[in-house]
């Protein structure tokens, strides 16, 4: 009799595939397939509190408490990870710092505002070393408050309280950010396979920091900017401030604000490399179950406190790391200082003849002194010719810098929670920051449908309404709270100009739609939105379906004095597949990501799931919305009208496609020979990609007339009304 179990293996062994390792991912086999699994991210199967709304609990919070108690743990020490100097500080505030410095102004992603810190890669990230311990410290106020506080906000909250308990005057602080429940697929961090790489790779040419990688803010792999030891880990504090000055720029920072932060973040604490590297044990994510998720563990020698390793840097800037001073300028500018190397190894700057009244306390015993030190990135502020003339002034004027840099750091916490009307809390500032992208209240008690008749008989066609609506709702991104149709910054600059807008045809939509938001007493905003929902319901009718599409007045209109035209050229459309466009700067980079690719990326940005994303392209198309009336795509011989001709002849046997050109494909009937319709990568990914030929299917099918109107009408909607704040808690 044949022995089943031994033929078939352990009977006990699971099918299922359990870890991590890439041949388990259905597509390790293809690793160019399209990843559209990054649409369905942090769904309701991965969040513990499916029906729990954390904006609201987190208003019942009592803050002041909260404070308090932060206060307390950060000067009470505990033995198995000692505090410097008696105060955990300086550690809270790296912590918080490094969850909101992986922001980059390019995509938006990154930042503080989910809590991603807590999650691989960032929780494993060789400049996030030792902060698995910073967030466990915090763990008995967490389970104090519950879901009260999320982990997102209690992060960058005591890095906040910290400098306040140190002596700096805060700018305020908002509440307000949610936290996710597992890793985050979408963010590109960089191409490297090993942490630390050389940036070589990272850019066209090491000498020019400009041609760093977009969207990367950071110089290597596994670090929040720069390298402190140099580029490469070669010193030369010349060459580190051209690169200090492009990262802190890709995350949103002016030189002034970086000086600041440079300075403020490293007027306190310390740098700790004071034992072997390679005592220590894995990553959070590598290490053994009995570490309970805590890495970087050193279980040969005592590793901890004054022994303990991080950046390999070993040392205190200033003479007083507690207590927010002035102090950090008096050393940099009262001495020279010399190349050197810490314990561990990492070069470091020293200073020169150094006097007992400068040394820093020893973090364990106040009564012995210790060496102070730089870093390449400190000196590059006492070197370059743009940060020098700054950094003195602040050494000037104390003051002077304590205001700059509590409003830098205020920035950097908050830049990746939107507009102020997003910031919820007692101590949320109630000034504007032009960085927030202010939008005045709008007016809501016009005549809407007056309005949409005024809109119907202007003679203004369903494509020029609909690309107008789509192009002032598309910058929107979810990852910063950034973009959107409110405001109506496309009659602004930079966007009025931008080529993906066509500025012919807005100046001709405009000219036409602003007479009528005045007449009327509605913001242009309103009516721009107006514009696209009318012809929808026009092409609607035209396909026998009577439809009114939702909507609630209450954009506003900003101004140019409050655009940062700068800052809102990050948000220029390199391409958007939903209108079949490409720049012509597309093709001349370096490396390109297929057209497909840039689709899934911003309909990312824009919050859309991929049935979303689905029906919007199938109906951009048949409504005749592509850049500059563009024929790929558009599959259908009554383009205006919402129907599902798209798809229905995208999924169609008859036909056979064949190349053009670069990125055109022509529609051949196989019988004839005939040439149906013209498309590009974008159109056929939806016959190409499994999943996206499963969506569409569902679409093409001759029961789905309906179901396409209303479905296209609701993920119009959301993307129409993604900036609407007032109408969400």
């Amino acid at each position: 009799m044949r022995d089943t179990a031994k033929a078939n293996g352990c009977p006990f062994h699971t099918g299922a595939a359990t870890t991590a390792d890439p041949k388990n991912d259905p597509y390790a086999w293809w690793p160019s397939a399209l990843n559209v699994e990054i649409l369905h991210q942090h769904d309701t199967k991965s969040n513990p509190l499916p029906d729990f709304k954390y904006r609201q609990a987190v208003r019942t919070l009592d803050v002041e408490a909260l404070k308090a108690d932060l206060r307390k743990l950060m000067t009470e020490s505990q033995p198995w990870w000692p505090a410097d100097y008696g105060h955990y500080g300086g550690l809270f505030i790296r912590m918080a710092w490094h969850a909101a410095g992986s922001y980059r102004a390019a995509d938006g992603r990154g930042g503080a505002n989910t809590g991603n810190q807590r999650f691989a890669p960032l929780n494993s990230w060789p400049d996030n070393a030792n902060l698995d311990k910073a967030r466990r410290l915090l763990w008995p106020i967490k389970k104090k408050y519950g879901n009260k506080i999320s982990w997102a906000d209690l992060i960058v909250l005591a890095g906040n309280v910290a400098y306040e308990s140190m002596g700096l005057k805060t700018y305020g602080f908002a509440f307000g950010r949610e936290d996710i429940w597992q890793p985050e697929k979408d963010v590109y961090w960089g191409s490297e396979q090993e942490w630390l790489a050389p940036s070589d790779q990272r850019y066209v040419d090491l000498d020019n920091p400009e041609s760093l990688e977009n969207p990367l803010a950071a110089v290597q792999m596994g670090l929040i900017y720069v390298n402190p030891e140099g580029v490469n880990g070669q010193p030369n504090p010349r060459k580190t401030a051209q690169h200090v000055r492009i990262t802190f720029a890709r995350m949103g920072m002016n030189d002034e604000e970086t000086v600041a932060l440079t300075a403020g973040g490293h007027t306190v604490g310390k740098a700790h490399g004071n034992g072997n590297p390679a005592h220590l044990g894995p990553a959070p994510e590598g290490a053994e179950i009995e570490d309970q998720g805590l890495g970087w563990l050193n279980k040969t020698t005592r590793g901890v406190g004054r022994d303990s390793v991080t950046s390999g840097l070993e040392g205190a800037w200033t003479p007083t790391p507690t207590q927010w001073d002035s102090s950090y300028f008096d050393l940099l500018f009262g001495y020279e200082w010399e190349l050197t190397k810490s314990p561990a190894g990492a070069w470091q700057w020293q200073p020169i003849g150094i006097r007992p009244e400068h040394m820093p306390p020893d973090p364990e015993d106040p009564s012995k002194r210790t060496m102070p030190m730089m870093t390449d990135a400190d000196m590059a502020l006492k070197v370059d010719p743009i940060y020098r003339p700054i950094a003195e002034r602040f050494w000037r004027d104390p003051e002077y810098f304590s205001q700059v840099f509590a409003r830098a750091w205020f920035k950097l916490l908050h830049r990746d929670m939107g507009p102020r009307t997003r910031y919820i809390g007692p101590e949320a500032p109630q000034e504007d920051l032009i960085w927030q992208d202010p939008v005045p209240p709008g007016p809501r008690d016009y005549d809407v449908g007056a309005v949409k008749r005024a809109i119907r008989a202007s003679g203004l066609t369903v494509p020029e309404l609909i690309a107008t609506a789509w192009d002032s709702a598309r910058t929107f991104r979810c990852s910063d709270y950034r973009g959107g149709a409110n405001g109506a910054r496309i009659r602004l600059e930079p966007q009025r100009r931008w080529e993906a807008n066509e500025p012919e045809r807005l100046e001709k939509v405009l000219a036409v739609l602003e007479p009528i938001a005045h007449h009327y007493g509605a913001s242009v905003a309103d009516v721009i939105v107006l514009g696209g929902n009318v012809a929808i319901e026009m092409a609607a009718e035209r396909a026998g379906y009577a439809i009114e599409v939702p909507f609630v007045p209450g954009r506003g209109d900003a101004t140019q004095e409050w655009t940062d035209v700068d800052s809102f050229e990050w948000l220029r459309p390199l391409a958007d597949g939903f209108r079949n466009y490409l720049s012509p700067q597309y093709h001349r980079l370096p490396t390109r990501q297929r057209p497909e690719e840039l689709l899934i990326d911003r309909a990312h940005l824009l919050g859309l799931t991929a049935p979303e994303m689905t029906v919007l392209i199938g109906g951009l198309r048949v409504l005749g919305a592509n850049y500059q009336n563009a024929p790929e795509g558009v599959f259908t011989d009554r383009v205006g009208t919402l129907s599902t001709d798209f798809f229905v002849h995208l999924t169609d046997m008859r036909y056979r496609w064949a190349p053009l050109a670069d990125n055109r494909y022509a529609l051949i009937d196989r019988e004839s020979g005939e040439t149906r319709f013209t498309a590009t990568r974008v159109d056929l990914v939806f016959g190409s990609n499994s999943i996206l030929r499963a969506y569409a299917e569902v679409y093409a099918q001759d029961d789905a007339h309906e179901k396409f109107v209303r479905d296209f009408v609701r993920a119009w909607t959301k993307v129409m009304n993604a900036d609407r704040y007032d109408l969400r808690p």
